[in-house]
């Protein structure tokens, strides 16, 4: 043997250096199974002994702790390069299983060794690769390599899946959920954590949302615990804000509802060799075992937990599932569903009037196929519609319901200072745990006080920001006080006031909508049609006449412009806008009339100016009836302002024509526009039908002049 094994070596070999790869599954290992690292040492003899100087071995022990079955061995690719560039004439190692526990690599360690005239030496003899017979020796052990590391891990997995198949295997557990001293799973001793956990159920299963419960607990100033896994105080409580990470995890987390399950998720290797690891369905779980510890939701609590996650997620794919409220005025939010395709309706906002205007669209054949929408339904007059219905339908519990929900807000107002409190409570314990382990140190020994006293300042800093903040919050809740509450209770009793007050916000009503009715189906045609289901089962149908077009709508209705024909014979624009706004009339765009939109009635229509109407029944102009009487146009203007000269004005500048001498005529009240009798234009002219009428007028042109002065002091 010794003969064939210096057959094998020859000077090329010796002329090159001698690797020696050493390597141990875990870190573990290392540290307690120091036998095996030394037998891999001691190759480094064999070496020597045939032939290969000291200097000329190298060692390669980078590879400590980590499994054969890792392609991204750093120490393993480092050999593999120095025999690909021929720098190793021998390879050592204790057994295949030391170099490589996959057959891809360990091939391929041949293969390069073999094109190199490398040699490989292990504890049983030294083999060429470059040999057939050698080849399949090794390649033979290097495939029960492999076996026996399936056989070692379906031993270690086969024992872990038994004792999970009866809920005995002991897991990591969530925060809230520890291990007593027989290894049973039970609620956490500590107080502050049952609260903390209950409280974040409780505020999910109100809002429905996991960004509104983290949202709530910011508000509240609230904490969550947490523990740490990594680091010099790993598995010790800490106390942190609420991230939205960790509220999924724990929605998600079966535990919490008493239940213990193994095999959620699926392990496999990626292209580089790292662990990728995906969630299984249900259906797939190794096993699941309900009731199998203290819980603090039930199952069922944990099944709609769930479906509310998956409402929320669906309402950002293509088909807008049924997803949480949130902003908008869009009541039908989420719950609006095509009659013609079955699939969800968005929501689109059009600014109308300074507001915002919902409009439900069916756009998933839009966005897939590139396709009309199916319909598009204006939610303006439809959300108004089942406001009333929904008024109609609660009318008779508004009561009772205004009243349990008064007093979940006190509850939870309760609750949420409870939890406070239970803050400042742990950081004056810690106060006390830091005072009492610096009063307990030697004084001698400086460098452990000056280190507890800093420890004791910063609890200190702590119980102080902590009651600060309790301070604050408690401020912002501060109770109501008698008079508060019996507004509180007249709102109560009065659901319809409740739900038509603009304090309410949009997402509170779209809550209340959502706790009575499953879905809208709407249907447009010749009318728009919109089939409520409620959560019951009740159906109602609501008819709404079908919205103009936007060109209809900026039509003007005829009857306006023969009004506004009929006006210009006494009225000037400025009148004839505050007579149609005194009517409640409306405009095509805008919401009153002005002089501007009179103006433009008049010029669209091609009606006849007040100035020329009255031109024509013969009044004269300043310069005309100033010629006339033989004075200044000046002197027309004084007696006009003093009454002794008929005059109409013909527009809103108060420019005005007169009456020629000893013309009678009807004129109308400046004030109310109503007809009367008019004088001789050589003396006065009546303006008003009636005193009020006279006063009024006098008295707003007075204060549009700014003529009214302060009283003075007496």
């Amino acid at each position: 043997m010794n003969a064939e094994v210096h057959d094998k070596v020859n000077a090329s070999h010796l002329g090159r250096r001698a690797y020696l790869y050493v390597r141990q599954s875990t870190l573990r290992q290392v540290l307690e199974n120091t036998e095996s690292t030394k037998r891999q040492y001691a190759l480094r003899e064999r070496a020597v002994a045939l032939g290969w100087a000291p200097d000329q071995v190298v060692v390669i022990d980078s590879d400590l702790g980590q499994s054969g079955a890792d392609s991204d061995r750093e120490g393993f690719q480092r050999l593999v390069a120095a025999v690909g560039m021929g720098e190793v004439g021998v390879v050592l190692g204790l057994e295949v299983s030391r170099l490589a526990r996959s057959s891809s690599d360990w091939h391929r360690l041949l293969e390069i060794c073999a094109l190199s005239g490398t040699l490989i030496l292990d504890e049983d003899g030294l083999y060429d690769p470059a040999h057939f017979n050698d080849r399949l020796l090794l390649g033979l052990k290097g495939t029960m390599s492999e076996a026996e590391l399936h056989v070692l891990r379906a031993r270690l997995i086969g024992g872990q899946l038994a004792k999970a198949r009866r809920g005995e295997l002991e897991t990591p557990l969530p925060v809230g959920l520890v291990y007593d001293a027989a290894a049973k799973v039970v609620l956490d001793p500590d107080q502050g954590v049952q609260d903390a956990l209950r409280n974040f159920f409780e505020t999910f299963r109100r809002t429905g949302s996991a960004t509104a419960t983290v949202r709530s607990f910011r508000e509240r100033g609230l904490l969550f615990p947490r523990r740490l896994g990594s680091g010099p105080h790993a598995g010790e409580l800490a106390w942190g804000p609420l991230r939205h990470h960790r509220a999924l995890i724990a929605l998600k987390n079966p535990r919490y509802a008493g239940a213990f399950a193994y095999g959620r998720t699926q392990a496999r290797r990626g292209p580089r060799g790292t662990e990728l690891r995906s969630l299984l369905p249900r259906e797939r779980w190794h096993t699941l075992i309900l009731d199998a510890h203290p819980g603090y939701i039930t199952w069922a609590d944990y099944e709609e937990n769930l479906r509310r996650l998956r409402e929320n997620a669906q309402a950002y794919g293509a088909d807008r599932r049924h997803g949480p409220p949130r902003e908008g005025p869009a009541l039908l939010q989420g719950l609006a569903i095509c009659g013609r395709c079955g699939g969800r309706m968005s929501v689109h906002y059009h600014c109308a009037h300074g507001q915002l205007v919902p409009e439900y669209c069916c756009q998933r054949q839009t966005i897939q196929d590139a396709r009309p929408p199916c319909q598009r339904v204006m939610g303006g007059g439809l959300d108004r519609a089942v406001g009333d219905l929904l008024v109609r339908t609660m009318s008779p519990l508004a009561l009772e319901v205004a009243l349990s929900v008064q007093d979940e807000l006190q509850a939870r107002a309760d609750e949420a200072d409870r939890l406070r409190r239970q803050q400042v409570e742990r950081a004056r314990y810690e106060v006390e745990l830091a005072q009492r382990r610096y009063l307990r140190v030697d004084p001698d020994n400086r460098l452990v006080a000056g280190s507890l006293e800093a420890e004791w300042d910063a609890k200190l800093r702590a119980l102080a920001a902590a009651q600060d903040d309790y301070e604050r919050q408690r401020a912002k809740e501060a109770v109501l006080d008698q008079a508060q509450r019996q507004q509180v209770l007249a709102l109560a009793t009065d659901f319809p006031r409740l739900w038509a007050d603009p304090a309410t916000p949009a997402r509170e009503r779209k809550r209340m909508a959502r706790l009575l009715i499953e879905d809208v189906t709407l249907l447009k045609g010749d009318e728009v049609v919109a089939h409520v289901r409620f959560r019951g089962g009740a159906t109602h149908k609501i008819s709404l006449p079908r919205p103009k077009p936007a060109a209809e709508l900026h039509k003007l209705d005829p009857s306006i412009v023969a009004e506004v024909d009929r006006l210009l014979e006494d009225h000037t624009e400025r009148e004839i806008a505050e007579i149609f706004n005194h009517r409640g009339l409306q405009p095509p765009v805008g919401d009153h009339f002005s002089t501007w939109v009179v103006w433009r009635i008049r010029k669209s229509h091609g009606l006849e100016s007040r100035f020329s109407r009255l031109r024509r029944q013969g009044l004269l102009t300043v310069d005309e009836i100033a010629e006339a009487l033989g004075v200044h146009p000046t002197t027309v203007k004084k007696r006009q302002a003093r009454g002794q000269l008929a005059s109409v004005a013909y527009n809103d500048k108060d420019q005005r024509l007169y009456f020629p001498p000893g013309l009678v005529t009807m004129t109308g009240c400046l004030k109310c526009g109503k007809p009367m009798p008019g004088r001789s234009a050589a003396g006065n002219i009546q303006k008003y039908c009636s005193v009020s009428c006279r006063t009024g007028a006098y008295e707003a042109r007075r204060r549009a002049a700014g003529w009214v002065r302060p009283r003075r002091c007496r």
